[in-house]
């Protein structure tokens, strides 16, 4: 089986891994009382990319910290779907005939 070589303008995972090394985190609870854990991702701090969202059924069973490695890895996923979105739509308007 032979398979073609990308030649032409394309995204890399290598430009999204550099992109996702800029994105930070913030983290939030839901309104008190609440199991709702949710991380919001920005691009350098100030570009809304995603929230990854954590929630249990019963306040019992609640811990922040599995909270916030679950929705952390929400956020990330979504971050990095987004700027593969975004990042081929970029190359693709750059390559637009006007």
């Amino acid at each position: 089986m032979s398979f073609k070589v990308a030649v032409g303008p394309r995204v890399t995972p290598q430009m999204i891994q550099a992109l996702m090394a800029r994105v930070q985190y913030s983290v939030g609870e839901g309104p008190k009382g609440t199991t709702t854990t949710f991380v919001h991702a920005y691009l350098d701090g100030n570009f809304y990319l995603a929230t990854g969202m954590s929630a249990c059924v019963s306040a019992a069973n609640f811990d922040a910290e599995i909270g916030d490695r679950i929705a952390r890895a929400d956020a990330i996923q979504k971050a990095q779907d987004k700027l593969w979105e975004l990042e081929g739509y970029r190359l693709f308007a750059s390559m637009a005939v006007h």
